[in-house]
């Protein structure tokens, strides 16, 4: 595999970004989207956030295809590097290296005319210097010649997925689970939405041409730009992965309805839960310790005509002026469940966050037990495939404190789906689940019910 870091060249330019230029020049999309793969591999910093600035002198049509291309050059990085590999004797700078990964992602996975993939990345490569034109020119042509063969007898989903993350789900899920997930990652996402009136999934289906899942979630069709679409600007609905909205699901479920109920949200950003237990008339606080995430639950409340007291704090100290009813705590994790949605996120995560992301979930559900009433119930969820997130951190919470037993989550409460209750009654989706609907993303929750003496 193509190392990453690996210099040849000593040129001046070679350490400064990729600039797009002027709109209209059909090499700007590809110049934004090597600025933001180079951000994720050497900088480590999410695709996301390096995203507006590349492409903001880009076109609408052209921004969407720079997400397509560094989506599909993360997801395949593997594949495509050991194509690379076979045609390099020696390897260029980083900046080449990525303008050679994103012109092999056109020609193996996009369709993109060879003549196009070629001539923009020698277009790309000459800015850093001349005689590298030849180089990327003679490569990918290669590429368009033997490249597809050379997939074709590829293990795709070993080669995309990251030694670590691979032995980990290999340990806790054996290899048809690993091989689904591994497999479920290198598509695309579908765009699944939350309606506000519940009464109202099958019209907004029709309306989306999408279809409602047995969880009530509308699925809807390759859609477009979200902000356009029909209900969008009226509050109507928001986007949530199916398998993201059944934690608010369970608590409203063990609360009765939520109707009523005084909830905390903790570590609510962006707000879909935050939305779903307010639709359903819960009285909710939400808290989380980031106030430019907090923005945006603002913001979601704010078009979807929803009402909750949203506050900066630190969920480890914070504590509600009165015992509440239910906790929902989707706490901070490693994430690795939600991949197919962020492909960044193998290559920001290291098998040495598990622990410490573990100890502050640990500290999150002893801070959550405080805040709930006698009675009360606690949904801990995280989005993450590691044990150590997910069941391991469950039991050491009920090892730590008496006040708590784990209560089994009914099938009713996910829509009949009893796939998703594991043997002990704790919701389990895996991305490879629900193959026939086109999968979902990886969560994890428990139901943890205080005792009415503690």
């Amino acid at each position: 595999m193509i190392a990453i870091g690996a210099m040849m060249s000593s040129s001046p330019n070679m350490d400064r970004p990729l600039r797009a230029p002027a709109p209209g020049d059909d090499v700007a999309a590809r110049a934004a989207a090597c600025d933001v793969l180079a951000g994720v591999l050497r900088k480590h910093r999410r695709a996301d956030d390096s995203f507006e600035t590349a492409v903001k002198a880009l076109e609408s049509r052209d921004r969407a295809f720079v997400r397509l291309l560094v989506a599909t050059t993360l997801r395949r990085l593997g594949q495509i590097d050991a194509v690379l590999d076979g045609f390099l004797t020696k390897r260029p700078a980083d900046p080449i290296i990525d303008v050679l990964r994103i012109g092999a992602a056109q020609l193996l996975f996009l369709d993109t005319p060879a003549h196009a993939a070629v001539g923009t990345a020698v277009t790309l490569a000459k800015r850093y210097h001349d005689r590298l034109g030849g180089l990327v020119n003679a490569v990918l042509r290669r590429v368009a010649e033997k490249g597809p063969a050379m997939i074709a007898d590829q293990d795709a989903v070993r080669l995309a997925t990251p030694s670590w993350l691979w032995d980990s789900w290999l340990a806790a899920y054996g290899e048809p689970v690993t091989r689904g997930t591994a497999e479920t990652h290198l598509t695309e996402p579908p765009l699944d939405i939350t309606v506000k009136d519940s009464a109202r999934r099958d019209e907004w289906a029709e309306r989306l041409e999408g279809r409602v899942l047995p969880t009530g979630t509308v699925r809807c069709k390759n859609a477009g730009r979200i902000q356009q679409l029909d209900g969008f600007a009226e509050g109507e609905w928001w986007v949530q992965d199916a398998a993201a909205a059944l934690p608010a699901k369970v608590l409203l479920h063990a609360l009765d309805g939520g109707a009523g109920k005084t909830v905390v949200d903790l570590c609510a950003a962006p707000g879909g839960k935050t939305a779903q237990l307010a639709a359903a008339g819960c009285d909710v606080t939400a808290l989380d310790i980031d106030a430019k995430r907090l923005a945006r639950v603002h913001q979601n409340l704010d078009r979807l005509h929803l009402t909750a007291r949203v506050i900066e704090g630190d969920a480890g100290a914070w504590r509600p002026s009165a015992p509440v009813d239910g906790v929902l705590l989707d706490a901070p994790c490693s994430a690795t469940g939600t991949i197919r949605r962020h492909p960044d996120l193998p290559f920001l995560k290291r098998a040495s966050d598990i622990a410490v992301l573990a100890e502050l979930q640990r500290k999150l559900l002893g801070a959550a037990v405080d805040m709930i009433k006698p009675g009360g119930v606690i949904l801990y969820s995280v989005c993450s495939l590691q044990p150590e997130e997910r069941r391991f951190a469950v039991e050491a919470a009920l090892a730590a404190d008496e006040r708590i037993t784990l209560e089994k989550i009914p099938p009713a409460a996910v829509g009949g789906e009893i796939q998703f209750i594991s043997k002990r009654g704790e919701l389990r989706c895996l991305p490879s689940q629900w193959a026939e609907h086109g999968g979902l993303d990886g969560f994890y929750g428990a139901l943890l019910r205080r005792a009415s003496n503690s």
